[in-house]
């Protein structure tokens, strides 16, 4: 399997050795830089992401390419904050107030 940007990963011991155990992550490739590697190994750039499937970090990782297998989807992410709601008018704010005159020069 030969990544591409957009590629979702799991990059685990079989990758990597630096991976290997409670190290794996879940890495989403941005971009396949073309560097001299040895056979069979990879440059990937890309974020490492967390559960929720948001990013946590940008790397760029040397693998081998025989480790890497695709991950599966992560839960949809959560909203960081709630949407704003538009503002609504007070029923005590006076009439007029705040009001621009309705005089013409």
């Amino acid at each position: 399997m030969r990544p591409t940007p957009g590629d979702l990963l799991t990059v685990d011991g079989h990758a990597s050795v630096q991976f290997a155990g409670d190290r794996a992550v879940t890495f989403r490739v941005v971009s396949v830089p073309e560097l001299p590697t040895y056979h069979g190994w990879i440059w990937l750039a890309g974020y490492v992401l967390d559960q929720r499937g948001l990013a946590t970090a940008r790397r760029e990782i040397y693998v081998q390419l025989a480790g890497l297998r695709p991950a599966a989807p992560a839960t949809a992410a959560v909203p960081r904050r709630p949407p704003s709601r538009p503002a609504q008018r007070s029923a005590s704010t006076p009439s007029g107030v705040g009001r621009v005159s309705g005089r013409r020069r």
